[in-house]
Formats: C-alpha cells, structure tokens, sequence
C-alpha cells in the first residue's frame, strides 16, 4: 500500500509545478519583463511560431541532454517538470486575458513572483529532484569547480542576451525577478519541505521552471 506521506508528497510535487507554470504565465501576462529563461523562451518563440509554454517544455528537454556530460541524475520531479510547467504556462497565457492598465500589469506580475516562490517550495520541498535548469547550474558548479552564483550567472546572463536579441521582454520585472526570486524562494522551501523529503540543492531560476523555477 502506497504510504501516506509518498502520496502528500507526489500531490505537492504535482500541485506545485502546475502553480509554477500558472506563476510564470501571470508574469507574462504583466507584459513588464520576465526571468532569463522566458525571455529565451519568447525570443525563439517569436522567431518560431511555436507557443511560450511548449517552448519551454522543449527548452527543458534540450537542457536534460546537457546533464549527460555533467553527470546529473535524473528524479521524477526533473521529468514532470519538462511536462508540467511548459503545459500550464501555455494554458494560462491562452486562457486568461492580458491586461492594459500599469496599476493592473504590476500587482500581477507581483503576485506571479510570490506563487511561484509558494509553487518552488511545495514541489522541490517535496524532495522528487530539481528542474532541468537548477540541475545544470548545480552539474556545471560540480564538474567544473565553479562557484555556484558564478555557473548560476553565467548561464543566466547567457540566455537572458540571446533571449533579448531575439525580441524577449526584458523590462523593470526582469530585474525584480533577479534580486527577488532567490529570497523569496529561500524563505519558502525550508517552510514546505515535507518530512521524509531532503530536497536537492537550490538554485532558483524561471521553468520551471523556472525556479526553478521553475
């Protein structure tokens, strides 16, 4: 019989990547700036065709081929990631509208920053492995001796650029996102992490995020 606590954990680890992706849609509905990772994700989108949130499915399938060299093992947190946040960030750009007025875009984009702090807490506390894209900072910071905010910024700082040549949002939230993302996440894993689950180290980003995201 399927524990208890394995069953609470698998329901936070679900109830937190779609939150994740609900989360980052809001932020691009704000219309102000997003993390690196959706910038990225905007700028290819733009130049493809392809949908945000199935963008970033495939961006997080092509980041798992990266963890081969690294050495990074995948969890079942990992693998519902790539499925799940992509999938609820298309379904929450697609079904809700965008909104014009700033006094509306801003406390939307705020509250997109906090739920996905809430959303990283419940589904990395629950302790199934990290996204794709905390797992390739952690592998570089590991196989490479990098210090950990240096592998962070530098793969964050690179996609963020390319993200923007190609005609992703960068604005005023994509800076709010970069000083608030990492505090805000540190103060709600430790808070959400169940019981029996030792969640991986964090380093919180945009896709599933992410942040990480997700």
């Amino acid at each position: 019989m399927r524990s208890p606590v394995l069953g609470a954990r698998i329901a936070r680890l679900l109830v937190g990547l779609g939150l994740y992706g609900v989360a980052e849609g809001l932020m691009v509905l704000a219309g102000i700036g997003v993390g690196p990772w959706t910038v990225f994700a905007q700028g290819v989108s733009r130049h493809t065709g392809i949908g945000l949130g199935w963008l970033a499915n495939l961006i997080g399938l092509a980041v798992l081929v990266l963890w081969i060299p690294l050495r990074q093992r995948l969890g079942v947190g990992t693998v519902l990631n790539v499925l799940l946040v992509g999938t609820a960030i298309e379904a929450t750009v697609d079904l809700l509208p965008a909104p014009h007025a700033l006094l509306v875009r801003i406390p939307l984009f705020a509250v997109g920053l906090a739920l996905l702090a809430v959303a990283s807490g419940l589904y990395l506390g629950a302790g199934f492995g990290p996204g794709p894209r905390d797992g390739l900072m952690t592998g570089l910071h590991r196989r490479t001796g990098l210090p950990l905010w240096l592998a962070r910024a530098v793969v964050e700082v690179s996609v963020l650029a390319v993200g923007w040549v190609l005609g992703g949002n960068v604005g005023v939230g994509t800076v709010a996102f970069a000083l608030g993302v990492g505090p805000l996440v540190g103060f709600f894993v430790p808070r959400l992490t169940t019981v029996a689950a030792t969640p991986a180290r964090i380093v919180p980003v945009a896709s599933g995020p992410c942040p990480s995201s997700s």
